[in-house]
């Protein structure tokens, strides 16, 4: 999620965020679009600044976003997000960026009258704290797979963590471990050593080592009190990543070299996780999933019949796979937020 300090006019968006997925018109400062996100800035609370997030029904995947909206995506990934954060927080394992979900808590004026907005914005908006973001993330792995598996293959090690030899691909770990990746501004985010996280964000956070030690005690603890809920409702969390920010208020007044990271952006959706039935568990091979993989699967197909290049633009998508997609990321928000 980026400061507000410094929002970006609004543009036209490109074919691949058309009118059916770019979400509504507001009356308040366009700060990003990202992939599947619109993030606004809105005026300050006593408190400090504040941001809109609005997810919409776009979906990406090999960075990049797909032509064919899931309908109802915006809103599964809004509930997942939000009681993640609330769980996250009820457990004390972080601090969030969460301050409400309602439409009843925009400011008056950001919705032009008779606007059909308000409408669209139910249930898929996070009004969150302005934060710093530490460009850092914070990736959880439980279990061996994605470029995790690749890279294990070709050096028994992921991300500068030394594994057992002989671990098949979706292998649960000995142990969770944490596996920092750049946040890159476009294109693919790179896998990096802890070391070479902390080198990366040097003094300017106050110290990178000291940061990212409580990064990856904080993003651990989450990880495992998320997966042992997980599993009790019948979802593995194979892996997942976090993003973490200094809230702007007490980056402003702190006086002092660091505070404590806060937890952003969003938290443990099928975006951002890699959910397994743990009913059908079984290493050795890919795993049926509630997350994106339904959708990567199938544009693989594309790619090896030469029919798509994993290059802009995005394929358009039959309806069996958008209404494969959205039924697995309601499988999840059933299962998971109960």
């Amino acid at each position: 999620m980026p400061t507000p300090s410094t929002p970006s006019t609004p543009s036209t968006p490109s074919p691949t965020t058309a009118t059916h997925t770019a979400g509504p018109s507001l009356n308040l400062p366009l700060i990003r679009r990202g992939k599947v996100r619109e993030v606004y800035q809105l005026p300050p609370d006593r408190d400090g600044g504040r941001v809109l997030m609005v997810a919409s029904d776009r979906i990406s995947a090999f960075d990049v976003i797909m032509p064919t909206p899931i309908t109802g995506k915006g809103r599964l990934l809004t509930k997942i997000a939000s009681w993640w954060f609330k769980f996250i927080e009820k457990n004390r394992l972080a601090q969030t960026h969460l301050l409400s979900t309602s439409t009843d808590d925009l400011p008056a004026g950001a919705l032009s009258p008779g606007s059909e907005s308000r409408e669209y914005l139910e249930g898929r908006i996070t009004i969150g704290r302005a934060c710093r973001v530490i460009p850092i993330e914070c990736v959880v792995r439980g279990y061996l797979e994605g470029s995790g598996w690749k890279e294990y293959r070709e050096t028994g090690s992921v991300c500068g963590v030394t594994l057992p030899a002989g671990l098949r691909q979706c292998d649960r770990l000995p142990a969770p471990i944490f596996t920092p990746a750049t946040k890159a501004a476009t294109g693919h985010d790179e896998n990096i050593s802890f070391e070479a996280a902390a080198e990366s964000l040097g003094n300017s956070w106050g110290g990178g080592l000291e940061t990212m030690t409580i990064l990856r005690e904080m993003s651990l603890n989450i990880y495992t009190a998320a997966a042992a809920h997980a599993l009790s409702r019948g979802i593995i969390i194979a892996d997942t990543k976090f993003e973490f920010g200094i809230p702007e208020d007490d980056a402003a007044r702190q006086g002092r070299a660091w505070v404590q990271p806060i937890l952003i952006d969003e938290a443990l959706t099928p975006d951002s996780s890699r959910f397994w039935p743990a009913d059908t568990y079984k290493p050795g091979g890919p795993q049926k999933s509630f997350d994106k993989q339904f959708l990567r699967e199938y544009l693989e197909g594309l790619v090896e019949r030469g029919q798509w290049n994993k290059t802009p633009p995005g394929p358009e998508l039959p309806a069996s796979v958008v209404e494969g997609t959205l039924a697995r990321y309601r499988e999840a928000a059933d299962r998971l937020c109960t």
